[in-house]
């Protein structure tokens, strides 16, 4: 039996599509602060200062089950997460931030990784897989495909390079509410689970870690690390379901850059 999943109208999906885009702006404000010596607070800061003075968005994490801050931070063996604290940024470190605000009442949710300075070669790998494997489990979706086609698809891309996908945490349903009653897992079976619908929007959010896939959540409450020490990634993108495949409800304003295109 599957859960009842809403169906969004295209009125609806307009206005995800400006919530999204919001969101995405936050991410690309923040990348040319993203750099050695600067503090997740900092940042932290900066994003919320940004949704709320310049977007006249409202940031939802800050309260969100008791989470103090307005972005997550995950730095290098951190897998989620991560709270905005006066740890200063090194060179080579790795650096997801997750960014999530509400306007009129509707969400934007999405995440990028960020290298400061020069990544090692492991590190680079991992965060261009990660993104890989998120492009592939967007490409799956169209009406008819699966929440296994999506899980299948990122699992495959990882797994071709010897990472793991964290099993924990997952994608989400989004709307009006923030984690809507729909799981989008990172890995499963072509042809398994809940058949996709046009007006369905989600997040795809794969973590992948270079080492072993398991992980633990620290005494904050919060925190989840990788329980080698191994580095982990993160993307994020809101999806909605179209008649003829999917849309990107979070484009970068500036562009993908040296990734690949979110495209067929």
């Amino acid at each position: 039996m599957f859960t009842e999943v809403e169906i969004k109208t295209p009125a609806d999906i307009a206005m995800l599509r400006k919530s999204g885009a919001l969101a995405a702006k936050v991410l690309e404000m923040i990348a040319e602060h993203v750099r050695p010596g600067v503090t997740t607070n900092q940042l932290d800061k900066l994003c919320h200062d940004y949704i709320v003075d310049v977007l006249d968005a409202v940031p939802v994490n800050i309260g969100y089950n008791g989470y103090p801050k307005t972005i997550c931070t995950s730095v290098n063996h951190v897998i989620c997460h991560g709270i905005p604290s006066d740890r200063a940024l090194k060179d080579g470190d790795i650096v997801n931030i997750d960014v999530a605000l509400t306007k009129d009442g509707w969400h934007g949710d999405t995440s990028r990784m960020y290298f400061i300075g020069e990544p090692g070669i492991l590190a680079k790998r991992l965060v261009t897989t990660t993104y890989e494997a998120m492009r592939a489990g967007i490409l799956a979706v169209k009406p008819g495909a699966t929440l296994g086609d999506i899980g299948y698809a990122i699992q495959s891309v990882a797994h071709k390079e010897g990472f793991s996908v964290v099993r924990e945490y997952c994608g989400h349903g989004i709307g009006r509410i923030y984690h809507e009653d729909l799981q989008i897992l990172h890995y499963g079976q072509p042809g398994a689970g809940l058949p996709l619908q046009t007006g369905m929007v989600f997040t795809i959010e794969p973590m992948i870690n270079a080492g072993k896939r398991h992980s633990k959540e620290m005494p904050d409450g919060w925190t989840v690390v990788t329980k080698d020490h191994s580095l982990s990634a993160q993307w994020e993108h809101m999806v909605a379901v179209t008649e003829t495949g999917f849309e990107v409800l979070t484009p970068w304003p500036d562009g993908v850059g040296e990734y690949s295109a979110l495209a067929a």
